[in-house]
């Protein structure tokens, strides 16, 4: 008897507590509350976005391709002879 009653008490509470959290929810100051702060936030943004400074590209004609043939005091490395070198 007891178990059954601990089962009927624990679903009339889950029940509340969904029917309560639902209709808060769905209720029409709920839906006022986030839409003015959602209204708050985007007026935010806006501001923001208008105070931002907006900088000049300086990343124009940075990058130089260099020949290989051009670069001829380049080294060349081999694994095994690095290797070699270090254990002598």
């Amino acid at each position: 008897m007891i178990k059954e009653l601990k089962f009927l008490f624990f679903i009339l509470i889950s029940i509340l507590f969904l029917f309560f959290t639902l209709k808060f929810y769905f209720s029409d100051t709920n839906k006022k509350i986030s839409y003015r702060s959602i209204l708050n936030l985007s007026n935010n943004l806006e501001e923001y976005k208008k105070n931002l400074p907006i900088l000049k590209s300086d990343t124009e004609n940075i990058i130089e391709f260099i020949e290989n043939e051009k670069n001829l005091n380049k080294k060349t490395f081999n694994f095994w002879n690095l290797v070699n070198d270090n254990n002598k």
